[in-house]
């Protein structure tokens, strides 16, 4: 607002949350179209510590901008956020600072491309009465025999990336007359029931009526994708995996009933990430994966070849074959930057080899030409929905 009307250029040192996640679409969507802004130059990601007493250590960027469109455009990468930048000239840089057309990317309620839709795990809202550890659920056991099996394993994001299922007392398809012939499980019914009641929303209350329910079911017949919710920002990659049927998933976690190894495959690629460190929000520093934010909006290669599509395939059943060779040890041992197994690190390479070539036959040189290239795809692939929307 201050400099409508001028030639007066602008520099701010910001937090990197301006360029990541839902406030790209929030803030830039804005400063683009109500203010005609025009990036100048931008210092991506480094660290900074502060002269406060504290030495404050936060992650920021520095985004230089004006009204008037730029005789030069210039982006400094850091390829050690401790470090120096490496200048590079740019035709344009784009919100998330990166070469790029100025677009942001928003909510989308359905994928761009045609690849299965992916939702969130069960939601009981049951105030944890039908949640059990180990010890708890042995110990109702004992209490109450006919209960065993009812129960089923549950998984979080936690609780998949480290291997440590809860259990879950699923009784949507429990007889009412087995029902009733379980006296300390009623009581767990009857206390949902009276949690839901008391709840103040009326949709929660609703659910009362049928209190064996959840408020979300999600119970695909067949072998799902497990993607999840959350996960540690030091990881190459974010662990997904697939349950069978029998396993319970939270909401914790999204799940896509209809992927497939080629599906894994792209999803658990470089490619895949770098398109997520640049478009998911963050909880804290963390990845928050987004349904409608990373996976409706990711540019999947397109027309990809049958050969080239079984190599994919094929790299995506090596990284699992590989994971079951280390049967004690967690997604989170397997994938910490400092214990990744050798033969995983080269499984996961030559499925980035596989994937790469789905989009293009020359290699990428590192994660900022990954970025350039899946936005400008994206500009390509939206631009004829919103043209369409648009009439």
């Amino acid at each position: 607002d201050y400099i409508q009307g001028t030639s007066a250029t602008v520099a701010f040192v910001s937090t990197n949350s301006i360029s990541q996640g839902e406030q790209v679409g929030l803030l830039w969507g804005k400063l683009f179209g109500r203010h005609g802004l025009s990036i100048h130059f931008a210092h991506r990601t480094f660290a900074w510590d502060s002269e406060a007493r504290g030495k404050a250590h936060v992650h920021v960027v520095i985004v230089g901008f004006g009204l008037q469109p730029a005789r030069r455009r210039r982006l400094f990468e850091y390829e050690d956020i401790k470090g120096e930048p490496v200048e590079v000239a740019v035709a344009n840089i784009s919100p998330y600072l990166v070469e790029g057309p100025s677009i942001v990317v928003t909510n989308r309620t359905k994928p761009l491309c045609d690849v299965p839709e992916i939702g969130i795990g069960n939601k009981p809202i049951d105030d944890g009465n039908y949640l059990f550890t180990d010890q708890e659920k042995a110990a109702f056991v004992r209490s109450e025999p006919k209960s065993k099996r009812f129960f089923r394993r549950w998984y979080g994001s936690y609780e998949f990336i480290n291997r440590s299922p809860r259990w879950c007392l699923w009784l949507g398809d429990c007889p009412p007359d087995a029902l009733r012939q379980m006296p300390e499980v009623m009581r767990r019914v009857e206390a949902v029931r009276k949690y839901r009641l008391a709840s103040k929303s009326k949709p929660t209350q609703k659910l009362a009526e049928i209190p064996t329910r959840f408020h979300v079911e999600n119970m695909p017949k067949k072998r799902y994708l497990v993607i999840p919710k959350v996960s540690s920002e030091r990881r190459r990659f974010i662990p997904m995996g697939f349950m069978p049927p029998k396993v319970l998933c939270s909401d914790l976690v999204f799940m896509a009933p209809r992927a497939t190894l080629f599906h894994f495959g792209v999803l658990g690629s470089t490619m895949h990430m770098a398109w997520a460190r640049h478009v998911a929000g963050r909880l804290e520093s963390r990845y928050r994966y987004s349904a409608k934010l990373v996976y409706n909006n990711f540019p999947w290669p397109q027309d990809v070849t049958d050969a080239k599509r079984r190599a994919v395939e094929e790299a995506a059943q090596r990284v699992l074959d590989v994971r079951e060779a280390y049967p004690e040890a967690t997604l989170a041992d397997l994938y910490d930057p400092l214990s990744m197994p050798a033969d995983l690190a080269k499984a996961h390479a030559k499925l980035d080899r596989a994937v790469d070539r789905c989009y293009r036959s020359q290699s990428f040189a590192n994660e900022r030409n990954r970025v350039e290239f899946l936005f400008k795809l994206y500009e390509k692939l939206s631009s004829p929905l919103l043209q369409a929307k648009k009439k």
